[in-house]
């Protein structure tokens, strides 16, 4: 995070205008966080999911499967291919998304308080915001029906941009369920759930603690996720949770061939009563 830099719109505008301290700065930092607010969620309604499936193969794919628009739907229904273009599709808004946060607002700054001590502050709560709301755009999109994706590979990509390390933490656990159970949906919410434990770990320390909003915001992400996997749960306190395969399903075995012609019977003439007679006529007349 420190190496995204000090500069952002919202402080770069306070100062050409010298407005800093007064209602004025207040009004342009509130129109920057409604900036992080309304383009990323426009942002995340661009469902790939949903693109792909009705442009490329004439279909929805939310009336599949688990009835959801994202890429594990997508790999069941329509195979890998759909399924990876819909996870770079998810993840490169969750990258604009944030990304847009960074240079819009934020806090990195030294600080001097009232007995001379300095200090840092680093808190890009444009950062967290947007990643917030690029999550509600691509499980609640406005363009389409306001009915989307579960958000794991979009909330995945937003915990890279906030907190590279702690994602890292998380991609391990979501890996070491995934592989023990197969269970997909188990991994992402295993992963989202110890998104805030971990973030939170590594921002302990400070004074003023950093990543403060982004703590704050990252339960409210794993709420949301766990939230959007409410019937995947049931299902798997049920035990009726569909599991992935790593195996290649065995090929099929080619189907006989009906073209071939079949071979003539050949003629039993002694099970034949008009052969047999015909052979009596033959046998009479040459005596």
């Amino acid at each position: 995070m420190n190496g995204i830099g000090t500069w952002n719109l919202v402080s770069y505008l306070i100062d050409q205008l010298g407005v800093g301290g007064t209602p004025a700065a207040t009004a342009i930092t509130i129109g920057g966080i409604l900036l992080c607010v309304i383009v990323p969620y426009l942002l995340g309604s661009l469902n790939f999911g949903v693109m792909i499936s009705q442009r490329h193969y004439r279909d929805d794919v939310r009336t599949h499967g688990s009835g959801n628009a994202g890429a594990t739907n997508m790999l069941r229904t329509f195979g890998w291919k759909a399924a990876v273009l819909t996870m770079a599709g998810d993840m490169l808004k969750a990258v604009i998304a944030v990304g847009l946060g960074y240079l819009v607002v934020g806090i990195n700054a030294e600080v001097t308080d009232a007995n001379g001590v300095t200090y840092r502050v680093v808190d890009q709560f444009g950062a967290a915001i947007a990643g917030l709301f690029v999550m509600l755009g691509h499980m609640f999109p406005i363009f389409f029906k306001f009915k989307g994706g579960k958000g794991v590979a979009t909330s995945g990509m937003v915990i890279i941009m906030i907190s590279p390390i702690t994602a890292v933490f998380c991609l391990i656990i979501f890996l070491i369920i995934v592989i023990g159970t197969r269970y997909v949906s188990l991994g992402s919410v295993m992963g989202l759930v110890f998104y805030p434990i971990i973030l939170n770990a590594f921002s302990r320390g400070y004074d003023p603690p950093r990543n403060s909003t982004a703590c704050m915001i990252s339960v409210l992400m794993a709420t949301l996720v766990v939230f959007m996997h409410r019937e995947n749960l049931k299902r798997l306190i049920n035990r009726t949770e569909s599991k992935i395969s790593f195996k290649k399903k065995p090929a099929e075995a080619p189907a006989e061939s009906t073209d071939a012609v079949p071979a003539e019977p050949k003629p039993n003439l002694g099970n034949d009563p008009a052969a047999k007679r015909k052979g009596n006529k033959k046998n009479q007349s040459k005596k």
